[in-house]
């Protein structure tokens, strides 16, 4: 798993209200209706700057507070490539990745925005191309690598009728 983009960068403790704000959530299912509110409290125009395959960037603890679904789901309709951030909230980890939504944890100070990275999840790197520097990555594991390349867990149960661990 590969990935280019242009880094959008926040702070520590970006919870899910902040990912999408509870006035959207609970008006729509439409996930790409939510997808243009996505950070919207912290970044009223962030929806407008974002390119596919964009990053967002965070301290510790992304995605604490509710343990919907829809964060992620909001981040990946928005086109978001992946989200980095030293720490993440369990839940939130847990669904991103049943959703397709990669995550990385990793050293976010190295990061700056605008910064443009190459992530190559296999290899466990991320190339920091704007300031030309290697930064470690958590690695995950094979059948979390699996699961995010068959776009979340549900249609790699679909494609192999359970866990691959192949």
């Amino acid at each position: 798993m590969r990935f280019q983009g242009k880094c959008h960068k926040f702070g520590n403790d970006v919870n899910t209200d902040y990912i999408i704000s509870g006035k959207y959530k609970f008006k729509t299912l439409d996930m790409n209706e939510l997808a243009k509110h996505v950070m919207e409290d912290l970044d009223p125009d962030f929806y407008s700057k974002v390119t596919p395959g964009d990053f967002i960037v965070a301290g510790t603890n992304f995605g604490c507070g509710s343990s919907r679904e829809q964060a992620p789901l909001a981040i990946k309709h928005a086109k978001i490539g992946a989200v980095l951030a030293k720490s993440f909230a369990r839940i939130f980890y847990r669904n991103a990745i049943n959703t397709g939504l990669p995550v990385v944890e990793c050293d976010t100070d190295l990061i700056d925005a605008g910064d443009v990275l190459d992530i190559d999840l296999s290899q466990g790197i991320i190339i920091n191309r704007t300031k030309d520097m290697e930064i470690a990555v958590k690695p995950l594991p094979q059948v979390m690598i699996k699961i995010l390349n068959d776009g979340g867990l549900a249609p790699h149960f679909r494609k192999y009728g359970g866990f691959n661990f192949d």
